[in-house]
C-alpha cells in the first residue's frame, strides 16, 4: 500500500463529521503524514528543483515552476469527514492570515522552505460575528524546512489563524477535519493587523511574555489567487 493511500485509510478510520473521533486519532494520522514524501503525491521533480533553486547553475526552475506567481491547489481527496490537498506556493508568494473554525488541520511541508506566522484569539468567548476588531496572540512565528514533521492546529488552539510565506518553493500537504463547509458555517475568513490602542493594560496582563495584535476581517484583494492544479500522484482506491 502507497503512502498516500495509508494516509486515506487512516484518515477514514479516525476522522469524522465533528474531527478526530478522540484525542489519540490525530496523533495517529501524523504519524502517517510525516511518512509521506514527495514521491508519494507525484511532486519528486518539483522537491528536486526546490533543493537547487538557489543555485545560479540549475536551468531546470523556468520550466518544473509555472512563470505564474499564482499558488496552486491540488485536490486529492474529499468527504463530509475530512479533506486532503496540496497547496504549491512559488517563491516569496504569501497565503495571507486566514482561520479555520471549528476545524482541526494537519500540515506538512513537503519541500521547500515557509515562514509560518500563527495566532491564537486571546479571549475565545468573543463571537467573531458581532466584532469588527478581535485580539490575538503569536503562538507561532518561524521558518519550516522540509524534511520536518507536521504542524497540528486544533479549533481553538495551536494558531488556527494563520499565514504562509514561501521562502523558496515550496509544498504543503493539508488535511482538513471537518472541511470548509458553508451547510456547516465553516467559512474561511482573511484577517490583518490594524492598530487599537489598550488604555486598561489588560491585553498586557494577560499576554505578558507574548506578542500581541488586534485582527480585522478583509477581503484580500484580487492579485491574490489560487488555481485549481491536476494531482499527478498515485490514485486513491476508494
Amino acid at each position: 500500500m502507497g503512502g498516500i493511500q495509508k494516509l486515506y485509510e487512516v484518515c477514514k478510520g479516525l476522522l469524522s463529521e465533528k474531527g478526530p473521533i478522540s484525542s489519540e486519532a490525530i496523533d495517529k494520522v501524523r504519524v502517517v503524514l510525516d511518512k509521506i514524501t514527495p514521491c508519494d503525491v507525484g511532486l519528486e521533480c518539483e522537491a528536486q528543483a526546490a533543493r537547487v533553486w538557489r543555485s545560479t547553475q540549475t536551468l531546470s526552475r523556468k520550466r518544473v515552476f509555472p512563470s505564474s506567481p499564482a499558488i496552486r491547489y491540488r485536490h486529492i481527496y474529499e468527504c463530509k469527514s475530512f479533506s486532503i490537498g496540496i497547496f504549491c506556493i512559488p517563491a516569496s508568494s504569501i497565503i495571507p492570515l486566514h482561520n479555520h473554525p471549528g476545524m482541526t488541520v494537519l500540515s506538512k511541508v513537503l519541500y521547500g522552505t515557509v515562514h509560518v506566522k500563527a495566532y491564537d484569539w486571546i479571549d475565545k468567548a468573543e463571537p467573531l460575528s458581532l466584532l469588527k476588531v478581535r485580539h490575538a496572540k503569536v503562538v507561532r512565528d518561524g521558518e519550516m524546512s522540509a524534511p520536518c514533521g507536521a504542524m497540528i492546529l486544533h479549533p481553538e488552539e495551536g494558531g488556527n489563524i494563520h499565514a504562509f510565506k514561501a521562502i523558496t518553493p515550496c509544498a504543503i500537504l493539508d488535511i482538513l477535519t471537518p472541511p470548509y463547509s458553508s451547510e456547516g458555517g465553516r467559512h474561511c475568513s482573511y484577517f490583518r493587523s490594524c492598530p487599537k490602542s489598550d488604555p486598561s493594560g489588560v491585553l498586557l496582563n494577560h499576554t505578558k511574555g507574548s506578542e500581541f495584535v488586534w485582527l480585522e476581517e478583509y477581503q484580500p484583494r484580487d492579485s491574490f489567487v489560487i488555481r485549481r492544479d491536476l494531482y499527478t500522484g498515485p490514485a486513491l482506491k476508494l
